[in-house]
């Protein structure tokens, strides 16, 4: 039976009515047209899908979408500000970090999770925190230093 969800998804207030027990990257991405995130394994493996729900990093291809119901969703769609980029995304740019593109937007999304929770982690703790992110091409030493480099800009921003 079908269910009325409430999400708050990029600061926009969104509703649908769906199988309570479906995906919620179905949701976002067929229903809403939030296609930033991407479907990688389907089983919360790859981390491709990564999304911020309240802020906590969630693998919406294996989170039902009504545990997702009157929360707040975050996608690569709404870290920025206007034109100005997230310091992650801005990190990720500079350094180069960006490949084919695919696994970007959760990577992104999961190092922001990381600096919310930590934002002065160890090298160690950015390998272990993003390892749930699997990136095909193979640009850990560029994402490890787009995350080191964002760490920084953020502390840099909040001591001035």
């Amino acid at each position: 039976m079908d269910a009325k969800i409430t999400l708050t998804v990029n600061g926009k207030e969104r509703t649908v009515v769906t199988d309570p027990e479906r995906p919620l990257l179905d949701v976002l991405r067929e229903d809403l047209q939030v296609t930033g995130l991407k479907y990688g394994c389907g089983k919360g493996l790859c981390g491709a899908c990564t999304v911020l729900v309240d802020g906590k990093r969630t693998h919406p291809c294996v989170t039902p979408v009504a545990k997702a119901d009157k929360q707040k969703i975050t996608t690569i769609e709404g870290l920025a500000d206007g034109d100005r980029l997230h310091p992650v995304q801005q990190a990720f740019l500079d350094v180069g970090a960006i490949q084919c593109g695919y696994c970007t937007p959760g990577m992104i999304l999961s190092a922001v999770a990381l600096l919310e929770e930590n934002p002065r982690p160890t090298d160690e703790q950015i390998a272990e925190w993003m390892n749930v992110n699997i990136c095909r091409c193979n640009g850990y030493t560029k994402i490890l230093n787009a995350v080191r480099r964002a760490a920084a800009q953020i502390a840099e921003v909040k001591r001035s």
